[in-house]
């Protein structure tokens, strides 16, 4: 017997602990060198950790949904063995048992013991869903209820038993059996209780941060978007032959950014303690919806990539996020972002500062409105922008002129050609 552990893989530096999502695997089945066992969720991104090697998945020693740490032992593998010889069949039982020896018995009573026992996560989960103890089967060693049975349980679909109807004073009783039935829709009012994953609660933590701790403004400013769009229709289809990717907004949006954060450098700067870090690259986030919620990937030294550079890392980025793929170093870091709620629908809104950083751009819904030109009322494409900042080191004017000079370059692209 050759054993092999399964040790959680190496988190950031920022990441102490993450929770296992799925076990793709049973203890006893078979799994090849780098098959991915289970999917490792953190507060950044969703890990996968692949068998070490292959062999027999003999021990999953946490499981689904146990908090873990860095290198911590999660399952063991017989690289010797085979499947479905890794465990002995057990034996036919005799007519007549031999009556056991009187020194196994403390020893079965041990492990009797332990069966049904939850374990403490899954005991706080067990009572925080109203469960009683014993109502949840265990699969960890010696039978052990593990948070990720109680998860299981909590999630699958449970039965409406019929209440019995009252029964009159006096009249002869009779039990009736329970039927199961499925409670009509009209006047049903069903309650799901699901633990947030760890990368929401992340989220909402680093929210809630953002909003106590940073002097949080916003201002506002309407783009005419009829320049980007004539512009992007002239050279769409020799930029998709040239480079292979569409040519969408979110590159005129990036450079018009950068250009901004150029003339204004404390929108792209940080706090730190009482300093100020003027930062001098440009990293703009990129605010993603994923499956899993919202993450915010960065494009590095964003005022080096060209429009098809751009587009071509977007384009990486919403596949990764709508697999799972993002990795810490996709989103470590970041000195701006841009949320562009245009894509759902959205005509306004207030983006809240994704700390450390101290401003974010807030991009909108394109739509004809009617405008006034030279005392003449015109359809135009417009788009509302909204920047939010921090008020603590930046001020009204900064924050306005670096959105005005994102309106100018927008309505005048040529000006992202020459810098001006």
């Amino acid at each position: 017997m050759a054993i092999v552990e399964v040790k959680v893989p190496q988190l950031s530096e920022s990441v102490a602990e993450a929770t296992l999502l799925q076990w793709k695997k049973k203890a006893g089945e078979a799994v090849a060198a780098d098959e991915i066992l289970i999917e490792i969720e953190t507060d950044k991104v969703v890990l996968e950790c692949p068998a070490p090697a292959g062999g027999v998945l003999v021990e999953i020693v946490q499981g689904d949904g146990a908090t873990v740490a860095a290198d911590q032992v999660i399952a063991r593998i017989d690289t010797a063995a085979v499947a479905g010889a890794a465990a002995p069949a057990a034996a036919p039982a005799p007519a007549a048992a031999a009556p056991a020896p009187a020194a196994a018995a403390p020893v079965a009573a041990a492990s009797a013991s332990k069966a049904g026992v939850a374990m403490p996560a899954a005991a706080k989960l067990m009572a925080d869903n109203g469960m009683a103890p014993g109502s949840v089967a265990g699969t960890g060693k010696d039978g052990r209820v593990t948070k990720g049975d109680v998860l299981a349980a909590a999630s699958a679909p449970k039965a409406v038993v019929a209440a019995p109807a009252a029964i009159p004073t006096g009249a002869p009783t009779k039990v009736l059996p329970q039927v199961a039935v499925v409670a009509p829709d009209l006047g049903d009012r069903p309650e799901e209780r699901v633990p947030m994953t760890r990368l929401r609660a992340r989220v909402a933590e680093r929210l809630l941060q953002s909003q106590s701790t940073n002097a949080i403004l916003t201002t506002f400013n309407e783009i005419n978007m009829a320049p980007v769009m004539e512009m992007r229709k002239k050279f769409q289809e020799k930029f998709e032959k040239e480079h292979g990717v569409k040519l969408g907004f979110m590159s005129f949006f990036v450079k018009a950014a950068v250009h901004a954060l150029k003339k204004f450098p404390i929108l792209n700067a940080s706090v730190d303690g009482n300093d100020i870090v003027y930062h001098g690259y440009f990293d703009i986030g990129i605010a993603v919806g994923s499956p899993r919620g919202l993450v915010v990937p960065i494009l590095r030294n964003a005022d080096q990539m060209s429009f098809a550079d751009i587009e071509k890392k977007i384009a990486e980025f919403g596949q990764k996020a709508k697999d799972g793929k993002l990795g810490i170093d996709d989103m470590t870091g970041g000195t701006f972002s841009i949320s562009n709620g245009g894509t759902f629908g959205s005509m306004m809104s207030t983006p809240i500062i994704n700390p450390p950083q101290s401003a974010i751009l807030g991009v909108h819904a394109t739509k004809d409105r009617a405008m006034v030109e030279n005392g003449q009322v015109v359809v135009r494409p417009m788009n509302y922008f909204a920047m939010s900042y921090d008020h603590r080191i930046i001020d009204g004017r900064e924050a306005v002129l670096g959105l005005v000079a994102m309106k100018e370059a927008l309505e005048d692209p040529a000006r992202l050609l020459f810098d001006i």
